[in-house]
């Protein structure tokens, strides 16, 4: 994999080579060497003669990294308009030239702030890369940037057209304030609420997947406020807990004495949500005769109590949530083909937590806001902030229980902690132990099938990475001796190739 270095030529690195006094190299230099790039691409809107003599003495202390000079005409060096677009085209040509797999490096220290706010924007969003900055103090360090701040510098005019146009192809209100709990800002959610805005307004049934603790109910209940039954009941269900036996009576209702215990008859969720919303939690689990009698209701629109010979007619909407794949639940034999296919209308599938990396931040500041929020009536409560060493090793972990893990993570964090300020190892103390991502028997995997031999290393490679900086709290120089690398230096490089944070 290529590395590759992007940065602008900031005044400190052309005064390097004029003033043979000075002893800082300028940061640039300082980057290359320090670390090992193959290319640099040097963005400057500097006099071209004064670049081109800079170029030259670079190209004299680098030897074998390619620099790349690409200039660019700015209206001034604060405009973040003209400077987010060249820096998008810096992105755009390394990646045409190096190839898509590179290790982008961002260069905060040269230029001015508003650069450094772009390329932070660049490396947390659209350009995964690492971020670094360089002082003759310190030398060459990766700068630990918590991933949100990217939203705070991203300008409004930068941002508005995209959504204006997003929401108008889809044929979408300006508002939607019923979606407004679900947090999200990446494109993976915003594709689900744009689907789930459009069904919203049809009374077709609605078929939610996702993993335990993506928020499946909370979709169901913006979906619920945003469609014309809004002001009727919406009932909900959890079909994993309804006892077996009992399972079609809860559902449809039962008459007094229709089966023993049964000391008064009761009307059933399905009356009970009459001309609103019935949400009908992990389906997956439902028993097999219920989902026959389901079926039957869905065709007909009828209700038959048990020990009743009348049917009932009922207006509902239906929407269900499973945290399995019904399709292979169907395969497995374990779910009805026919009554899948009555569920399936509408499919919206949420992704976990790990998919959206781009909400994960804006998830974190809205728990706390929570957790701080239920905790002013506890007595010596202190209100909590989060600082950027948490934010990163909250980045890091894979959340297999989703939100849900991550708002039991930060209670259990504010809980533990006495201080105002959460910190890297609060969190560390707060997370409970995952399973080990890398798959066993990895060496004996068949060959062909899909196999993805740089996948396996990669997988391999982050868990025995993310193991040694959690042992180490972090400690890089103990972290590579754990690992077999030779120094702190390699072991980061490795970390930003699998892309963990540090």
């Amino acid at each position: 994999m290529h590395s590759v270095l992007l940065s602008w030529i900031g005044h400190a690195d052309l005064r390097a080579p004029e003033e043979t006094d000075i002893v800082s190299v300028g940061p640039v230099a300082q980057a290359l060497d320090a670390r090992p790039f193959d290319q640099a691409f040097l963005l400057t809107d500097h006099e071209e003669e004064r670049v081109r003599r800079y170029r030259e003495w670079l190209a004299a202390r680098t030897g074998g990294v390619a620099l790349n000079l690409l200039p660019v005409s700015l209206t001034r060096p604060t405009d973040f308009g003209e400077i987010y677009t060249a820096a998008v085209r810096a992105c755009e040509r390394a990646l045409a030239d190096v190839g898509r797999s590179a290790s982008l490096t961002f260069h905060l220290s040269p230029g001015t702030p508003a650069m450094a706010a772009v390329w932070i924007i660049l490396a947390k969003t659209r350009f995964p890369g690492e971020l670094i900055e360089s002082s003759q103090a310190h030398g060459v360090r990766t700068a630990s940037v918590p991933f949100d701040i990217s939203a705070d510098f991203l300008p409004d005019l930068l941002r508005r057209p995209d959504r204006d146009l997003q929401r108008l192809s889809a044929g979408l209100s300006p508002e939607a304030p019923e979606f407004d709990e679900i947090v999200h800002r990446g494109r993976a959610m915003t594709r689900v609420i744009l689907l789930a805005r459009r069904v919203a307004p049809r009374s077709v049934p609605v078929l939610i997947e996702g993993e335990t603790g993506t928020g499946k109910e909370l979709l169901a209940r913006a979906v619920h406020r945003a469609s014309p039954r809004r002001e009727r009941p919406l009932v909900v269900v959890n079909c994993g807990a309804l006892p077996p036996e009992l399972a079609e009576a809860e559902l449809f209702g039962h008459e007094k004495g229709a089966f023993t215990g049964a000391t008064a008859s009761r009307r059933g969720h399905f009356r009970e949500a009459d001309t609103g919303t019935l949400f009908l939690d992990e389906i997956g689990e439902l028993p097999k005769p219920a989902q026959v009698k389901l079926l039957r209701t869905l065709q007909s629109g009828e209700v038959l109590p048990l020990g009743s010979s009348r049917r009932r007619r009922v207006d509902v909407r239906l929407i269900a949530a499973t945290n399995r794949s019904l399709s292979s639940e169907v395969a497995a034999g374990r779910f009805r083909e026919d009554l899948f296919h009555r569920l399936a209308v509408a499919v919206l599938r949420l992704p976990p937590l790990r998919e959206r990396p781009e909400d994960l931040q804006l998830l974190v500041d809205r728990v706390l806001t929570e957790v701080n929020r239920e905790g002013e009536e506890q007595p010596g409560y202190v209100e909590k902030t989060i600082s950027s060493g948490a934010r990163n090793i909250i980045a890091d972990h894979p959340w297999p229980g989703n939100v849900r893990e991550l708002q039991n993570t930060l209670c259990r964090a504010s809980i533990w902690s006495s201080e105002a300020t959460l910190t890297a190892q609060d969190v560390r103390d707060a997370l409970l132990p995952t399973a080990d991502q890398p798959v066993p028997d990895v060496l004996n995997r068949p060959l062909g099938n899909g196999l993805d031999l740089p996948a396996v290393l990669a997988s391999v490679a982050r868990h025995y990475l993310r193991r040694a900086m959690d042992e180490t709290q972090g400690n890089k120089t103990q972290a590579a001796k754990l690992v077999g690398l030779p120094s702190y230096q390699t072991l980061t490089n490795w970390l930003a190739k699998y892309g963990i944070g540090h």
